[in-house]
């Protein structure tokens, strides 16, 4: 989250706001309206003017390339920190490189920057000097401090969302019903003044399962109890394991940054699609490691209506080094240096049964129960008709996934039934428990990846 290279998301800036008034407020800067000047640096630092109600616009700048956490400067009067223009300039930045672009800082920006880590830069030599070595550092001092109040807050927000389920419970799921969308949207905001967005997440999607038809009692009791278990994963992670206690940070929306050595490998573009909602776009891309066999996904994000930065194109190869997340059973990488722009190939990930998918999405959720779904590639599958759904059939045996029903929906069903014609087709997707959805899929003999999303 301390990289300048690493945008943030939405809910990673809102979490910063010191109350709901300025992440209001500063929603309502994140656009570029009112914005002129604004830029970024290599370096970690993000400046712009923000017209006010005065005649001169305020000068904003932020550094977050710090590793005890973002600063902020604004010539407003406002005594919160952040002010509401720094959040709305982090909100503009967030959106990609279109709206707050690379360049060189303007005077008043860059000798506060300059200002600032050359007193960083003393106090971290005062501390070598008075201790001898880095541990015990002001600057590692004060970022272990934020951590420790950020897990506080976090740990209050999840106590009062166990108490907002029981009482849920108690009082019956038909309560749900009634209350509407709006209990659960006041739930969430309450999440995200804890500074867990993961959470707030979650809560968000249960208040759109009450109006989702037949059923949906038993969805949203799944999904209480998911949310319970991830609750109480958080409030007892130091029992558990280490890469299962990385998982739940993650989930509940803690920053994490890559671990471990970066791998260089040819990766396969499997496979890019967006999902999008009121204020995020988020590019899913997943990877294949020709020579490792290692499947990674890449994510890259842009503001509500504005395509996401970073653009793979499906099936062909890229050299470039990728590098893990932690978490138990966690694909997600950030990409790190390009050795050669993109090129064809006719390396095909290697693939398994219909069986064998089902397994492995069984076997993913002992490492992560909350997890949706993960990449497989089906060998040799027909797709088929099955009343008025969809299944993807092995040729050679018996048993077939069915699609997931958003899959049927989309026009990829139709090259996906095109390309196969009754004959068994590779194909590329992600199996969880609504199903599998197909995303790229290869003809049997020679021939090129066609997109399916």
């Amino acid at each position: 989250m301390t990289q300048q290279g690493v945008r943030w998301t939405t809910d990673q800036v809102l979490a910063l706001a010191p109350d709901a008034v300025s992440r209001k407020a500063g929603s309502r800067l994140g656009a570029a309206g009112p914005w002129s000047g604004t830029g970024s640096s290599d370096e970690g630092a993000v400046w712009g003017l923000c017209k006010g109600s005065g005649s001169r616009p305020y000068q904003t700048v932020v550094d977050v390339a710090d590793a005890s956490g973002p600063a902020y400067k604004c010539s407003c009067p406002s005594r919160k920190f952040p002010c509401k223009h720094a959040l709305g300039l982090l909100l503009l930045w967030s959106g990609g490189e279109g709206a707050v672009p690379a360049g060189e800082a303007p005077d008043w920006a860059e000798q506060w920057i300059a200002d600032r880590r050359g007193r960083a830069r003393g106090e971290r030599a005062t501390d070598l000097q008075g201790s001898g070595s880095g541990a015990g550092s002001a600057d590692q001092e004060g970022a272990r401090r934020r951590a420790e109040r950020r897990a506080e807050r976090v740990t209050a927000g999840a106590t009062e969302l166990e108490q907002r389920l029981a009482d849920l419970l108690r009082s019956g799921l038909a309560a749900a019903e009634q209350a509407g969308y709006g209990m659960w949207e006041e739930t969430a905001a309450r999440m995200v003044d804890a500074q867990a967005p993961g959470l707030a997440s979650r809560v968000r999607e249960l208040g759109a399962i009450p109006s989702s038809g037949p059923g949906w009692p038993v969805r949203l009791l799944e999904e209480c109890a998911l949310l319970h278990l991830l609750d109480q994963g958080w409030l007892r992670r130091e029992q558990l394991p280490e890469a299962l206690a990385a998982t739940v940070r993650t989930r509940v929306g803690l920053p994490a940054s890559p671990s471990g050595p970066p791998l260089r490998d040819d990766w396969l573009v499997l496979a890019q699609y967006d999902t999008a909602d009121a204020k995020l776009t988020t590019r899913r891309i997943w990877l294949h490691g020709a020579h490792s066999r290692r499947t990674a996904l890449v994510l890259s994000y842009g503001a509500a209506g504005r395509a996401p930065d970073l653009t793979l194109p499906v099936g062909l190869a890229l050299d470039a080094e990728v590098a893990a997340y932690p978490g138990a059973g966690q694909r997600r990488a950030a990409l790190g240096e390009q050795f050669a722009p993109p090129a064809p190939t006719g390396v095909r990930p290697p693939g398994v049964t219909t069986t064998e998918a089902a397994a492995r999405y069984g076997e993913a959720l002992r490492d992560d129960p909350w997890l949706d779904s993960v990449p497989v590639t089906l060998d040799d599958v027909i797709p088929t008709p099955d009343g008025t759904a969809w299944q993807l059939a092995d040729a050679a045996g018996n048993t077939a996934l069915p699609l997931a029903p958003a899959a049927t929906a989309r026009p990829g069903l139709w090259r996906l039934v095109a390309l196969s014609g009754g004959a068994p087709v590779k194909v590329f997707g992600e199996c969880g428990h609504r199903g599998f959805t197909p995303l790229t899929a290869w003809p049997t003999g020679p021939g090129e990846a066609v997109r399916l999303c």
